[in-house]
């Protein structure tokens, strides 16, 4: 347990202010481009590192699926502006970080505001919401799943159990075959836990199997923060992060430190492509968590 302390420690003054550097502190007015993803969604994303944004247009209204870094706002909405001018009604956070809920105040309140039940607990401990600030928290939470709209404007939110966080929703738009996975599945990347916020090692491969087996019939993936996916892609990042657990488990076994098992680690070769993050400790921190987690079942 003093393990997880001092992790947590050394994650909260030490890796999540690389995070904040490199997720948290945009330019003040980041280039952002929009792309068509299908017919009435399309992403923003941008090179401020921040978090890919869904725009999804109904008949009432544009629902925006994760804000990004604070003054990225105004950005948003300019893109949004040059595909339609409806109105933004509903802002659904995929998660609690920064890069993804950092601009929730530049929409107006009487917005439509929605995340998984753990996500506003969480957003609740952070800067960006205290006082009067409260009032951008996400006014709609669900445990499960929740569905809103129908139709052809149909918006199914799902959550599978502790990834990257402990409040990870899957925004699926079944009418045109979509998702955005949020941070759960960033890219092809080592995976960036934040045990802080509720994370796991050990779950993570897991979550991301139960969303393989029970969303259907979606084509394409809007990341956290890659290129499009497809759900192969997702399959396979759920492979590679119950793979990881499984060669954890053997350093272990074999009684290697975490420093030993660090420094052994290499990304199997079937995962060409694959890369190795520094955020939240990196490799290294990775490992310590998933051994704090699995010497304490």
């Amino acid at each position: 347990m003093k393990r997880v302390i001092v992790l947590g420690l050394l994650l909260t003054a030490g890796t999540l202010s690389l995070l904040a550097a490199r997720f948290q502190n945009p330019p003040e007015n980041p280039p952002l481009e929009v792309q068509k993803v299908k017919d009435r969604l399309y992403m923003i994303a941008g090179g401020c590192q921040c978090g890919n944004t869904a725009v999804f247009l109904t008949d009432t209204g544009v629902v925006v699926v994760d804000t990004k870094n604070p003054n990225t706002g105004r950005g948003i909405l300019e893109k949004i502006k040059t595909v339609t001018d409806k109105p933004v009604t509903m802002i659904i956070n995929t998660h609690t970080h920064q890069d993804h809920t950092g601009s929730n105040e530049d929409f107006s309140p009487t917005v439509d505001f929605v995340a998984h039940e753990n996500t506003k607990t969480n957003m609740t401990k952070m800067t960006n919401f205290q006082g009067d600030k409260a009032k951008f928290l996400p006014k709609r939470t669900y445990k499960d799943k929740l569905v809103v709209g129908k139709g052809k404007d149909e918006i199914d939110l799902y959550y599978f159990g502790r990834a990257h966080t402990n409040g990870d929703s899957f925004v699926v738009f079944p009418a045109v075959g979509a998702m955005h996975s949020g941070d759960a599945f960033a890219g092809k990347t080592t995976p960036l836990i934040d045990m802080n916020n509720g994370g796991s090692a050990v779950e993570y491969g897991k979550t991301l199997a139960k969303a393989v087996a029970a969303i259907k019939n979606v084509d394409t993936i809007i990341t956290g923060h890659s290129p499009l996916m497809k759900p192969a892609d997702l399959k396979e990042y759920a492979d590679f992060n119950n793979e990881f657990i499984t060669w954890v488990q053997s350093e272990i076994k074999a009684g290697k430190s975490v420093d030993q098992a660090a420094g052994e680690y290499k990304i199997p070769a079937k995962y060409n492509g694959y890369t190795v993050l520094t955020l939240f400790g990196g490799i290294k921190g990775n490992i310590q968590i998933a051994y704090d987690e699995l010497n304490h079942k």
